[in-house]
Parts: structure tokens; C-alpha cells; sequence
């Protein structure tokens, strides 16, 4: 595994709902109270054990911030991008 350059992270998330962010993938989901964020979260965290990768989670009330990057490396990766997609068909 290895760094995706800025330009092909890029261009490997057009279409999807993340930002690029001091080296991270970063999605904010909001949901209508704290029990529906709960559900999200709890959705996403299912998708990162069946992938061995996971995002760092924040979440407030309704609203869930995801942080993805392979932190081992220091950037994102294809993994990152690859759990990205995935987590966008929840959302």
C-alpha cells in the first residue's frame, strides 16, 4: 500500500461526498437526532471491520464527522478511498 499524490485523490473521490482535508478523507453526516447518528455510525463501523480499516469517528448529537487516512503511512490511500465509497452508499 501506498500515498495517493493530492491530484489523483482528487480525482479518485469526484463524485463522492468527501472533502479533502490536512491529509484525510472527511465526510459530516447529519441525521435527524443522536439515535439516527448512533445507527449511521454504527453502520460505518460494521463496513470498516469487513474492510480492516477504520475512519476516526466524532459524533455530536445528530451530526457524525468521519476522518479516513492510513495513518501508518502518514496520507491517504486507495484503502482509504476504496471505504469512502462504500460508506457513501449508507448515506
Amino acid at each position: 500500500m501506498e500515498l495517493i499524490d493530492a491530484p489523483a485523490v482528487a480525482a479518485s473521490i469526484a463524485g463522492l461526498a468527501w472533502t479533502i482535508d490536512s491529509g484525510a478523507l472527511v465526510k459530516v453526516v447529519r441525521r435527524d437526532d443522536f439515535a439516527g447518528a448512533l445507527r449511521f455510525v454504527n453502520a460505518v463501523g460494521e463496513l470498516a471491520e469487513s474492510a480492516g480499516h477504520h475512519p476516526d469517528v466524532d459524533i455530536r448529537w445528530g451530526t457524525v464527522t468521519l476522518r479516513l487516512s492510513t495513518h501508518s503511512l502518514g496520507g491517504i490511500t486507495d484503502a482509504d478511498v476504496d471505504l469512502a465509497r462504500r460508506i457513501d452508499d449508507l448515506a
